[in-house]
C-alpha cells in the first residue's frame, strides 16, 4: 500500500552548528552564516532521506488511502514512539483508536504494528485519499550528540564542498553518499 510520509514537526537543532562548520572551513566571518545554516538543513534533510533515517527527534505522519494491513513494519527509523492512529471516515470525521488496541513491537530495527488479541479494523467508509495516519515521533535523540560522527562529517564536508562550488545548486557530491553509504537502512 502506498504512504506519504510528512514530518509534522521538525528538529528543534541541527546535527552540527554553525560555528561548528566555520572551523572547519576555516571562515571567520559571519556574513554568510545564514548561507551556512541553510547547507547544514539541506544536508541534513538529503542525508536522512538517503539513510532511511531521521537523526534528530521530529514528528512523523505517516498517510494512507485506506487501512494497511496489519501487521505492517512502519517506514521510518528509528520510532521512538508511536503517537496516535487515526483514520476519517467519508463524512470527514476524524476518529481517534486506543493504542491499547494495537500491539506495537520496538524489537530489532523496526516498529512493527499489528491488531490486539480479537481486533480488527472498523467496519466503515473512509475517505477515499488520506484516509488513515499514523503519527510517531522518530530520531536518535533530541541533541546533536544523538547523531553518528560521520553524518555530522558528511554534514560539514559537504557544506565546505558548497563553499568552495557555488554553482553545484541541487547537487551532492560522491564523498557524502560515500560517508552515508555502510548505515544506509533498508
Amino acid at each position: 500500500m502506498n504512504y506519504l510520509i510528512d514530518i509534522t514537526t521538525g528538529p528543534a537543532v541541527e546535527p552540527v552548528t554553525v560555528k561548528e562548520v566555520k572551523d572547519h572551513c576555516h571562515i571567520s566571518h559571519n556574513v554568510e552564516d545564514s548561507l551556512l545554516s541553510t547547507w547544514i538543513k539541506s544536508a541534513r534533510e538529503k542525508a536522512e532521506e538517503y539513510h532511511k533515517k531521521y537523526y534528530l527527534t521530529q514528528n512523523v505522519k505517516i498517510s494512507f488511502d485506506g487501512f494497511p494491513c496489519l501487521p505492517y513494519a512502519l517506514p521510518v527509523f528509528p520510532v521512538q514512539s508511536v503517537e496516535s492512529i487515526k483514520y476519517v471516515t467519508c463524512e470527514g470525521v476524524e476518529v481517534t483508536m486506543l493504542l491499547t488496541d494495537f500491539i506495537i513491537s520496538f524489537s530489532g530495527k523496526k516498529c512493527r504494528i499489528a491488531h490486539g488479541h480479537n481486533k480488527l479494523w472498523p467496519i466503515v467508509t473512509l475517505r477515499s485519499i488520506d484516509s488513515f495516519a499514523i503519527n510517531t515521533t522518530v530520531g536518535y535523540g533530541s541533541t546533536a550528540a544523538a547523531v553518528p560522527a560521520k553524518v555530522k562529517d558528511a554534514i560539514m564536508l559537504y557544506c565546505a564542498w558548497r563553499s568552495d562550488n557555488r554553482e553545484a545548486e541541487n547537487s551532492f557530491p560522491d564523498f557524502f553518499y560515500n560517508l552515508l553509504r555502510s548505515d544506509r537502512y533498508q
